[in-house]
């Protein structure tokens, strides 16, 4: 009945872990006021600073972690659509992107190995393969540009 109850306390600690790990895939850092929230749809991405006038709100910073997406093109729509909701939930209606980029995120492998003996003789043998396991990250400045 103990190990029962530890398992049981175990998972639930395991899944908020867990549930902070899918929180941190973006975040910001106010430098302006916020306004009310818009739909990520109407938030444009800008490589450079829009010619219009507008007001910064906030820094953004965003990843891909936790994205089921294994081609860069699919991670890099995932943290750019990550950067939109994140501004859309401070009313910015665009997004300066300051770069996008790779991390190293941890690594995944597997082995396999046998071994044998006959009398006092014997005989073992194995292999390994391993693989990196790489985010895109993103950071753009969340922005308000004033109608025309």
């Amino acid at each position: 009945m103990f190990e029962l109850k530890l398992m049981g306390r175990l998972f639930i600690v395991l899944g908020l872990a867990a549930g902070a790990l899918f929180a941190c895939a973006s975040s910001h850092v106010m430098i302006g006021k916020a306004r009310s929230p818009i739909s990520p749809d109407l938030v444009q991405i800008y490589t450079q600073p829009p010619e219009a006038k507008y007001v910064e709100i906030a820094t953004l910073d965003a990843s891909s972690q936790w994205s089921l997406s294994f081609t860069a093109q699919g991670k890099t729509d995932r943290v750019i659509n990550r950067l939109r909701q994140e501004a859309a939930k401070l009313g910015a209606n665009g997004v300066v992107l300051q770069g996008v980029g790779d991390r190293v995120s941890g690594a995944i492998g597997t082995g396999l190995g046998q071994g044998s003996y006959s009398g006092n003789t014997a005989v073992s043998g194995g292999i390994g393969i391993s693989a990196g396991l790489h985010q895109k990250i993103a950071s753009g400045i969340a922005i308000y540009v004033e109608p025309n």
